[in-house]
């Protein structure tokens, strides 16, 4: 008895794990980067999930695996037949049931030792400080503006690094906004764009595959966050292909006159975004379409046509007269465009080409528009000797 005593007041890094957990986490115990001491890190750890849907479900189940000790589940919706293809965390027996029940089940399932705590609420200025306030991090994983940018400006009040992702039909991103070390979402994002503009994932569709890709990427960005191991993707973000099965990477800098956390922020308290769900006149300014965009450039020789996709994309079709600039190289080439000037941006299927538009706003460039279904509308509706791919 006095020589076990002895090793565990020794400081046996396995002695605080119980027999089961020396099993379950046996991989893990033998990386030099993560050990006891990292696995310890894990399970006092917290994590709060907004959004159980395509993103929260790998992300929810990856953590869980991994033994993060406390879990924030957070949506109010129902499990539907139509988000099984692509929410891996529900199952054909939970349709119909809410998406809180069916996640705790599985997750408890897969790892009965993690604090699972449920919110069947919607984030909004009202809420969202008392209730992420509780977690070490924040994985957002929701699908509408308003939510993230409460959850955005949530995380840079309390100081806590926003894990984000988006997912579009072939293509996703994903970055750490923490506005202590980087960029914050506004600094990319001031403000929603304009109703009707980014279409939802029932309008637009999804490869059911990618948020899987999207949402385990977050979930290792949250692990190293909390084991303090790898460099995180703040200040970069990372671009998905998946027809191309490429990934890119783009610099995203702090603006230093972000409205949120920039040197002299305006927005000091939460306030809720309108969701932009309803189409307005507004939307035009934002888009262009393949044949307003074909009208405009008869009758203005001034219009900037900005390529933002791959050197290998633009070898295979182009609109005459375009510049490429593709997206990750962006911020390089700022002070060589014209700020006054009308610039159309074009892309595939017009994803990247919204971030950058976006990206070239919130920059100074009120005048640059999104071509609205990229190089393949212009194909579609303008000029067919345009390649299609």
């Amino acid at each position: 008895m006095t020589a076990q005593r002895s090793e565990s007041a020794g400081g046996d890094p396995l002695a605080a794990f119980s027999p089961a957990e020396r099993v379950r986490y046996a991989r893990h115990f033998a990386m030099p980067s993560v050990g006891p001491e990292g696995q310890a890190r894990l399970r006092a750890g917290s994590v709060a999930i907004v959004g159980l849907g395509g993103l929260g479900s790998p992300a929810a189940l990856y953590l869980a695996a991994a033994g993060v000790g406390r879990m924030g589940l957070f949506d109010f919706d129902v499990v539907e037949a139509s988000n099984l293809h692509r929410q891996v965390l529900h199952g054909t027996g939970a349709v119909g049931e809410s998406k809180l029940a069916s996640a705790t089940a599985r997750l408890h399932d897969l790892n009965p030792d993690i604090a699972l705590e449920t919110h069947a609420v919607r984030l909004d200025a009202s809420n969202a400080l008392a209730l992420l306030g509780e977690y070490d991090i924040v994985l957002d994983g929701s699908d509408n503006f308003a939510t993230r940018y409460v959850v955005n400006d949530a995380c840079v009040l309390l100081g806590k690094p926003d894990v984000y992702g988006s997912i579009f039909r072939f293509e996703g991103q994903v970055t750490v906004f923490d506005a202590r070390r980087g960029p914050c979402y506004r600094c990319l994002h001031p403000a929603p764009p304009p109703a009707g503009v980014a279409p939802s994932c029932a309008e637009a569709g999804v490869l059911g595959i990618l948020p899987g890709v999207i949402g385990t990427l977050q979930a290792t960005e949250a692990i190293k966050l909390l084991l303090g191991q790898g460099e995180p993707l703040i200040g970069r973000m990372l671009l998905y292909d998946a027809l191309g099965a490429k990934f890119h990477e783009m610099t995203i800098a702090k603006n230093a006159a972000c409205a949120m956390c920039g040197a002299s922020p305006t927005i000091t308290e939460l306030r809720n975004e309108p969701n932009s769900c309803e189409p307005t006149a507004e939307a035009g300014d934002f888009e262009i379409s393949a044949r307003d965009l074909a009208a405009r450039r008869a009758a203005n020789g001034r219009l900037v046509l900005l390529d933002v996709r791959e050197p290998f994309e633009h070898a295979i079709c182009r609109i005459d007269g375009a510049v490429l600039i593709p997206l990750a190289t962006l911020p390089d080439w700022l002070g060589d465009l014209d700020r006054g000037a009308d610039i159309a941006v074009y892309c595939h299927h017009g994803q990247r080409s919204a971030l950058a538009t976006q990206f070239l706003r919130a920059h100074g460039f009120p005048k640059a528009r999104n071509l609205a279904g990229g190089i393949d509308a212009w194909s579609c509706e303008v000029d067919s000797s345009v390649r299609r791919y």
